[in-house]
C-alpha cells in the first residue's frame, strides 16, 4: 500500500492496520533523514501548512513545526491567545480567513471534542487534530506504537498497561485504538474515579493494584495527572495518588523482569514517576521526543501527497 485510506488525520479509530504500517515504514525513512547532517528534504516545497493552537502546547507543537520545516514546508503559526478568537470571532471564520491566504493543510489543538472533524466537513484543506479536548491525541499514539516498535521489534501480541488519569486522558484514548489495531494486549491502571465507566467497551481490562499490573506488562505507559481539566477533586492528595500509583526505581526492582517505561510528557517528576525512573535505561521518553518529529514528517507528507494529486 503506498498511500493512506484516509485524507485525513482526525483519529486513529479512522486508521486501519496498513495505514499505521505506512506511516511507520514512512517515519523510518525520515527518521535516517533527522540523523543526516543537512537534515532537510525537499518534499513539500509548494504546501503551506497553517499550525491553530486554540489550547496551550510545548512539545507537541515544537515537534509539528520542526516536522514541517524539515519538509520545506511554508508554515503559518497561529495562537488562539493572541487573536481574532478573544473577540468573539468563531472557529470557522478564523480558518476560513486562514484558507483564504492559500493554505493546504491544518494541524489543529482545540479544547473541543470533534472540532478537527467539524473542520474537515467545513473547509477545503486536509486536518491533522493535534488534539481535541479530552477525546484524542493521534499522533501521540502513533509515536508511542512507533517507540514500542523500535524498543521490541513489534507492536503485536506486546502487553501495554496505560498507568493514570484515563478519564481525561485523549493520550489514553488514541492508544488504546491504536494498539488495539495493531494486535497489542492492553490494560488501564489507575483509581477508579479515574478510570471511564464505557472502558470495557473498547476491549481492555481495568487493573487497579500497579504492582500487578507492571508484573503483567512489557510497556507501562505513564500519564500524568491532568489538574487543568479537573472540577471536583478525584482522590485525596497528590501524595497519596504518588504512593499508590506513581512508579520509583525500587519498585521497577522488585518486579520479577524489566519492563519499559513510556511517558507523554509533560512529566510531573515525582508524582507519577520519579526522576531516577524517567532517567534510567528502561524510561525511552527522550526516544518517544525524537521519534514523533519523524512519525508527523511521515503523516504530514504522506497526506500532501494526497493533496497533489
Amino acid at each position: 500500500m503506498s498511500e493512506l485510506s484516509v485524507n485525513h488525520l482526525l483519529g486513529i479509530k479512522y486508521l486501519n492496520n496498513e495505514d499505521i504500517k505506512l506511516i511507520f515504514e514512512t517515519a523510518d525513512h525520515f527518521k535516517e533523514v533527522i540523523n543526516r547532517p543537512i537534515k532537510k528534504v525537499p518534499s513539500l516545497r509548494d504546501i503551506t501548512i497553517a499550525n491553530l493552537f486554540f489550547e496551550n502546547s510545548t512539545r507537541t507543537k515544537l515537534s509539528f513545526e520542526l516536522a514541517e520545516k524539515r519538509l520545506s514546508a511554508d508554515v503559518i503559526n497561529f495562537s488562539a491567545s493572541q487573536s481574532s478568537v478573544k473577540k468573539g470571532e468563531t472557529l470557522i471564520d478564523t480558518v476560513n480567513n486562514i484558507l483564504s491566504m492559500k493554505v493546504d493543510m491544518v494541524v489543529m489543538r482545540h479544547p473541543n471534542p470533534g472540532a478537527s472533524v467539524f473542520l474537515s466537513n467545513h473547509v477545503n484543506a486536509s486536518i491533522i487534530n493535534a488534539g481535541d479536548g479530552a477525546h484524542e491525541h493521534p499522533t501521540q499514539a502513533l509515536l508511542d506504537s512507533y517507540s514500542i516498535r523500535e524498543r521490541l521489534g513489534e507492536v503485536k501480541g506486546k502487553k501495554v498497561v496505560i498507568v493514570g488519569d484515563i478519564l481525561h486522558s485523549r493520550v489514553a484514548l488514541s492508544n488504546i485504538f491504536a494498539l488495539k489495531t495493531q494486535g497489542a494486549q492492553v490494560k488501564v491502571c489507575g483509581p477508579k474515579t479515574l478510570i471511564p465507566k464505557y472502558i470495557d467497551k473498547l476491549g481492555v481490562t481495568v487493573e487497579t493494584n500497579l504492582k500487578k499490573a507492571l508484573n503483567w506488562c512489557d510497556v507501562a505507559n505513564m500519564l500524568r495527572v491532568q489538574n487543568e481539566r479537573m472540577t471536583v477533586s478525584y482522590f485525596p492528595s497528590a501524595r497519596e495518588y504518588t504512593q499508590q500509583y506513581g512508579v520509583n526505581m525500587e519498585l521497577l526492582n522488585s518486579l520479577n523482569k524489566e519492563i519499559t517505561i513510556m511517558h507523554p510528557g509533560p512529566i510531573n517528576r515525582g508524582v507519577e514517576i520519579t526522576s531516577d525512573v524517567a532517567d534510567s535505561d528502561q524510561a525511552i521518553i527522550l526516544d518517544q521526543v525524537q521519534n514523533g518529529v519523524a512519525i508527523r514528517m511521515a503523516v504530514i507528507y504522506l497526506l500532501a501527497s494526497k493533496i497533489k494529486q
